[in-house]
């Protein structure tokens, strides 16, 4: 019944993705680059393991 409410690990994922891009956004029209370079990667991590996690849902 309340299964509605629970997020799958590809949208918590996805949400975890949007608040890193917003922080290195953030970082980046600050003038703090290394911040930036950091987050930027760490969501590039983020990314693949939403990806990782699409393609075992379409095997």
């Amino acid at each position: 019944m309340f299964g509605i409410f629970s997020k799958t690990p590809a949208k918590k994922l996805q949400a975890e993705l949007n608040k890193l891009s917003t922080a290195a956004f953030e970082a980046q029209r600050n003038g703090n680059i290394r911040l930036y370079s950091t987050l930027t990667a760490e969501a590039e991590t983020v990314r693949e393991k939403i990806r990782a996690l699409e393609a075992r849902q379409e095997d």
